[in-house]
């Protein structure tokens, strides 16, 4: 026989009781789990099983559906933001059922809103209206990167978003390696710089960035590129380009997110310098 806790997980962690009793699962039937600590009692007429993400029994609790950068992270997308800040998605008319003091953030996006975790496609909507372009750029780059969008979802994404923020969607490539490469990208393409990005070389491998046929930019993200097997490895890159005429500029991830002035004007130097000398 079917138990109310696996036809929750099956449903994603979170169920309403409509749902439940639509498969057979009387109220007494439920009362009991809740009782037997099978299933827990998230509101009058949600439910969740045990295992269920914190993040999204909070979110079903404030009456939505777990979205922005809480819900990019459970997509296994790279997001630019840590805040730790549940955000719901409560639909377009939707009402904040959360009865006690809770720092939720509600979200009245038009749209039908199912409890549990948005589907990728809305939660980069959201993440737009909510942490801006650098943000969505890189998330929307990240899941192109993993296939968690497909193509055709790009002119719906298009058509939520403002008509001056639609490039973003066309200029976004299914190659970026990291978020930081995609930052880096729409930052030097904002300073009016060209690069090709993915560029292999012969004995240097694939290189992030190629500048002015020259110059090499590389960016190591916060989970890559730790202890000293990586170092070496890096180091070898570096001068078997230095042994072709390139110049690396090595960036890591506190750099290109907490002291972008000091990488946009090293960038800028070595241009100039490149510029200068031909």
């Amino acid at each position: 026989m079917l138990q109310p806790a696996r036809l929750i997980a099956q449903e994603g962690g979170i169920a309403r009781g409509t749902r439940l009793q639509e498969l057979g699962f009387s109220r007494r039937m439920l009362s009991n789990a809740v009782e037997d600590g099978d299933i827990l009692r998230v509101r009058p007429g949600v439910f969740a099983v045990p295992s269920t993400v914190p993040e999204l029994i909070e979110a079903a609790a404030h009456g939505g559906a777990l979205t922005c950068a809480s819900a990019l992270r459970l997509h296994g997308i790279w997001t630019l933001n840590d805040d730790p800040t549940v955000h719901v998605w409560l639909g377009g008319t939707g009402r904040v059922h959360h009865l006690a003091p809770c720092s939720c953030v509600g979200h009245f996006f038009a749209g039908t809103m199912r409890l549990g975790l948005a589907p990728v496609e809305i939660v980069l909507v959201h993440v737009y209206h909510c942490h801006g372009d650098e943000a969505f750029f890189a998330a929307l780059e990240s899941a192109l990167r993993q296939r968690k969008i497909s193509s055709a979802a790009r002119p719906r994404i298009s058509a939520r978003l403002p008509l001056g923020a639609r490039w973003l969607v066309d200029f976004a490539r299914t190659d970026a390696d990291s978020g930081l490469e995609s930052l880096l990208r729409l930052r030097l393409h904002m300073l009016g710089i060209r690069l090709e990005a993915q560029v292999a070389i012969p004995t240097v491998g694939i290189v992030d960035f190629v500048m002015a046929g020259r110059l090499i930019l590389e960016t190591d993200g916060r989970e890559n590129h730790d202890g000293v097997s990586h170092r070496h490895k890096d180091l070898r890159r570096d001068a078997a380009a230095s042994l072709l005429g390139y110049e690396t500029l090595r960036f890591d991830y506190a750099l290109v997110i907490y002291e972008w002035p000091i990488v946009e004007a090293a960038i800028l130097a070595a241009l100039a310098r490149m510029a200068e000398h031909g």
